[in-house]
């Protein structure tokens, strides 16, 4: 073998040795892992190896579980659940108040034939009295279908806010037990 040869093996083992220790350790799965389904970033400290660390994530899950109470993916399914039920209230309220001036000039026109009755014109009684229900009716109708949506838009903020801070009070323990195996843990 030529010394030319020899050189050149030599360089293209070099160059495959080096580029062998700067691949990289692992390659992503394509799976998220559970800190990041929870926008929780997590970064090992000390070296741990994937695996290491999404069992460290398994544990500390359960930990904060178990602390606090409260379960992020169950949560989360309560709070969809909360925003579809807050929908179906508001619906509900608009649902009501369809019919509500018919009601009305159902009603006023049967008082206004009582009070014409008296008067001596029944039936002009009945038309002033229907006309009156009417409005009186539709206005009623707004003014209960404005308050029944806006009390299910109040619930449905109150239950938001009440599952971000449950969520919130889990992000913090989950951090903590974490932070306790040597991660570095944003959120």
């Amino acid at each position: 073998m030529s010394i030319r040869i020899l050189l050149a093996l030599m360089a293209a083992a070099s160059v495959y040795t080096a580029h062998a220790q700067t691949a990289p350790v692992a390659a992503p799965t394509g799976q998220k892992s559970l800190s990041a389904t929870m926008n929780v970033y997590v970064f090992p400290n000390s070296g741990q190896a994937p695996a290491q660390q999404s069992k460290d994530e398994g544990e500390c899950y359960n930990w904060a579980v178990q602390n606090t109470g409260s379960d992020p993916f169950q949560i989360e399914k309560e709070s969809e659940q909360q925003q579809q039920q807050t929908a179906q209230q508001q619906e509900a309220a608009k649902e009501a108040g369809k019919g509500s001036g018919a009601r009305g000039a159902v009603g006023g026109a049967a008082a206004g034939a009582l009070i014409g009755a008296i008067a001596g014109d029944a039936g002009k009684g009945a038309v002033i009295g229907a006309g009156v229900g009417l409005v009186g009716g539709r206005g009623r109708a707004r003014r209960q279908q404005t308050e029944a949506t806006e009390q299910a838009e109040q619930q449905g903020q109150a239950a938001a806010q009440a599952s971000a801070g449950q969520l919130d009070n889990f992000k913090k323990a989950f951090s903590v037990c974490l932070e306790a195996k040597k991660y570095m843990v944003k959120y």
